[in-house]
């Protein structure tokens, strides 16, 4: 037998399989498919994550803030309140800030709960500080501040929150440190709150810090503990002498005037009866000198006018008594003609 012949039949005596030509063009189709769609698929992934990776270029500005970018890491520009595109991550990035938040940083204490009644929890290490004449006071106080230029805010200072609370317990140490502790305690205050907001907004701008100081505000400033109530014993007494001594000038700011003012009064008085006796002094001289005048033309007829005139005025202060000589001559009839008129005149 010729092994190198193929056999007529098969070796088990069946025919060879025939390929079945549908099935492998169905085959062919459905794996031309499945490709189709893993690529249709991938672009799809591809599509949605440029997308994704482009939106992240446009951001939103809210009003009440300031937006930087920065370019590889670079400040590039400012960018205000409203919608904006940048550049794609990594190639521009963006930082947002409030401008216009007044930021409260409290130093000496802090609120635990704000009430009210609120409840605050103290910090020794930065609320006790040593006078001008070395005594040690608890001062407790607020800084209040807001961003004026965000990019000096964001790049020029690395914490801006630790920046402020340093520079803010450093001039407050330093105010304290020229203060005398009845000042501190007592009349000061406003002087220490002046002086330290000056002295705080001088050192942030020798940072380039971007703050502005809007307020500083003593919270309490008040001896340690151990001393509290001498101190308070002092500052009692200080603030009496202090009403007494107000007492006193506001005793003397009405008494001064008033006195003035009656000095004033007795000097007018004294000019007006001055001028009016000088003027009466006057008229009864022109009065003479017209009654000289008319004597001289006729004296007997002056003389009988000026003598009646002169009993006109004197008769009514004089009692008046009428006798009748006809009436007997051992006694003298009186009749009381002033106390008749007068009680005439009382009915």
């Amino acid at each position: 037998m010729d092994w190198k012949k193929p056999p007529p039949k098969s070796p088990w005596g069946k025919k060879p399989p025939q390929p079945n030509v549908d099935e492998i063009l169905n085959s062919i189709q459905n794996q031309l498919k499945h490709g189709f769609q893993q690529r249709n698929f991938n672009w799809i992934i591809i599509v949605v994550g440029f997308l994704i990776w482009a939106s992240t270029g446009f951001f939103i500005v809210e009003p009440p803030e300031q937006a930087v970018v920065k370019r590889f890491g670079v400040f590039n520009r400012i960018e205000e309140p409203g919608p904006h595109l940048a550049l794609p991550v990594p190639f521009e990035t963006v930082e947002k800030a409030n401008v216009k938040e007044v930021r409260r940083l409290e130093i000496g204490f802090r609120t635990i709960e704000p009430g009210p009644p609120a409840r605050y929890r103290r910090v020794s290490k930065e609320a006790l500080m040593l006078t001008g004449d070395e005594n040690i006071v608890d001062v407790q106080f607020i800084v209040q501040y807001k961003i004026i230029d965000l990019p000096d805010y964001l790049f020029n200072i690395t914490d801006p929150l630790d920046t402020v609370r340093a520079a803010s317990e450093s001039a407050m140490r330093e105010v304290i440190g020229r203060t005398h502790v009845d000042d501190a305690i007592t009349i000061g205050k406003g002087a220490i709150e002046a002086s330290m907001a000056s002295l705080l907004q001088g050192l942030l701008n020798s940072y380039s810090a971007g703050i502005k100081i809007e307020n500083v505000k003593l919270q309490d400033v008040h001896p340690p503990d151990p001393v509290k109530e001498a101190f308070k014993d002092v500052a009692s007494a200080k603030e009496d002498r202090e009403k007494m001594i107000n007492d006193a000038y506001g005793y003397q700011n009405n008494l001064i005037p008033k006195a003035r003012g009656e000095a004033l009064q007795m000097i007018n008085d004294a000019e007006a009866y001055a001028e009016k006796t000088v003027l009466v002094a006057q008229g009864k001289a022109s009065r003479f000198d017209s009654i000289y005048a008319k004597y001289k033309d006729a004296k007997e007829i002056t003389k009988d006018r000026i003598r009646i005139e002169t009993m006109e005025i004197i008769l009514p202060k004089v009692n008046k008594v009428i006798a009748d000589p006809q009436l007997g001559k051992n006694f003298l009839p009186f009749l009381p003609i002033r106390e008749l008129t007068d009680q005439n005149q009382s009915k």
